[in-house]
């Protein structure tokens, strides 16, 4: 998979893409992440991405024909099965969509900022809008950067126990069970004694169980779901 995310502030991406998981999928070569900076697309001496919005409204709007360059140089090199515009008022990302994008192959994930984008690009040029939650951010790089992990972590090889993904919370509408390590007791807090039991086929039933009941207290409308 290829992810190609544009930006106003590259730099704010660079060290979380360099970590952990990852790191890992792009150096096993599972994962390419490239960052473009915006500027780099513009065709003005002062690499101005945005400009006042018609109507007067406070704020400055991200231009439309820097976001076309970009974009446009992109598809020039490749096909891309979505483009992307993080926007908090797009649809909520969710595990099962995370789930289906971790089987494509090249995604561009472009990051508002500002008062906003240009509408005619969330109308001619991207495919998808997506929020992370309800709330306003700075820009659009930090959901660029959840939306890239936990698509990235889906990819076979990117975790060393690719079992360990597919039992998380949501991956079946269901948040994930409590879990213990050693010591099994500390400060007298044991962990249940059913996990110590060795009898896999009551752990799982326990496991859940406890998952169901996790759910109903703490997020009741997943299971309508």
């Amino acid at each position: 998979m290829r992810i190609d995310i544009l930006t106003v502030l590259p730099e704010m991406l660079e060290s979380p893409l360099g970590c952990s998981i990852l790191k890992r999928a792009q150096d096993k070569g599972l994962a390419e992440i490239v960052v473009h900076n915006l500027r780099d697309y513009t065709t003005n001496r002062h690499r101005k991405v945005d400009d006042y919005p018609f109507g007067g409204e406070a704020g400055m709007v991200m231009q439309i024909e820097p976001v076309d360059r970009a974009i446009a140089h992109l598809k020039s090199e490749r096909d891309y099965d979505e483009v992307i515009f993080t926007s908090p008022d797009g649809e909520q990302l969710t595990q099962p969509m995370a789930n289906r994008m971790s089987m494509l192959d090249n995604i561009i994930i472009l990051c508002g900022h500002y008062k906003g984008v240009d509408y005619r690009i969330r109308e001619h040029l991207v495919t998808r809008e997506i929020t992370i939650g309800d709330y306003v951010l700075t820009g659009g790089e930090l959901p660029a950067l959840v939306i890239t992990d936990a698509i990235v972590r889906l990819i076979p090889g990117a975790i060393g126990d690719e079992q360990s993904a597919l039992s998380d919370s949501f991956q079946d509408n269901l948040l994930a069970p409590p879990i213990y390590t050693r010591p099994a007791e500390y400060n007298g807090w044991k962990v249940p004694d059913i996990l110590l039991s060795g009898h896999q086929a009551r752990i799982d039933e326990w496991r859940h169980e406890q998952a169901v009941e996790r759910t109903r207290r703490l997020r009741p409308g997943l299971l309508d779901q």
